[in-house]
């Protein structure tokens, strides 16, 4: 069975962000795909330090965080959600340091792996926040997920947020355009194998030219 794993970066176990994934949690499962719900939005995660290790290692220096726990059903999981409230047009700190550390030390292959990106906020600087997200996955191989409109959702509050009927109407949507992206990239896969993807040349011009 296909697995979804799924972020919620809010401080905020049972907010605004919470409704937008439960509400895609439930499509997930009438579609038969398995999902698994990770809070980090109220942990304690320190950012990455650059310190090289997770290059030997193949996993963070850190360990007293949820980080490298989550690497591992990362890496068995099928899609990826992410999601996170706006605060200052940017996703919730705690998270981007999460991301940072989880995207960096793990070393094991994310192409074809389905993500989406969903953000919460009162009114503005979703978009942006949702650039920054929607980053992690495209520099990994991962292809991502869309729905009917941007993957937001409006309101202050978990009440005023469920009068949001187009945004849990998108998430709706989106759930179902990632499970039939998963299950499609599936059969390829079974069928035709991964596409190749090189890994060779950096742009770092050492020698000033």
């Amino acid at each position: 069975m296909a697995k979804v794993l799924l972020i919620n970066g809010s401080p905020h176990a049972d907010g605004c962000t919470a409704l937008a994934l439960e509400e895609m949690i439930r499509v997930f499962h009438e579609e038969g795909v398995e999902t698994e719900l990770i809070q980090v939005g109220n942990k304690a995660v320190r950012g990455c330090t650059a310190c090289g290790f997770c290059w030997q290692a193949d996993h963070c220096v850190f360990s007293d965080d949820p980080v490298n726990e989550t690497a591992r059903k990362f890496e068995a999981a099928d899609g990826l959600v992410i999601g996170s409230p706006v605060y200052y047009s940017s996703p919730n700190g705690t998270l981007i340091a999460f991301l940072d550390r989880l995207f960096q030390s793990s070393r094991f292959p994310k192409q074809m792996k389905v993500g989406a990106a969903v953000v919460s906020c009162r009114r503005g600087g979703n978009t942006a926040s949702f650039d920054v997200l929607n980053k992690y996955f495209t520099i990994s191989g991962m292809p991502v997920a869309s729905s009917t409109y941007w993957n937001q959702i409006h309101g202050c509050t978990r009440e005023e947020a469920l009068k949001d009927l187009e945004g849990l109407q998108t998430m709706r949507n989106l759930a179902r355009n990632m499970s039939f992206l998963i299950k499609a990239i599936a059969d390829a896969k079974e069928k035709y194998g991964l596409p190749e993807a090189e890994r060779r040349f950096y742009t770092c011009f050492a020698d000033g030219k």
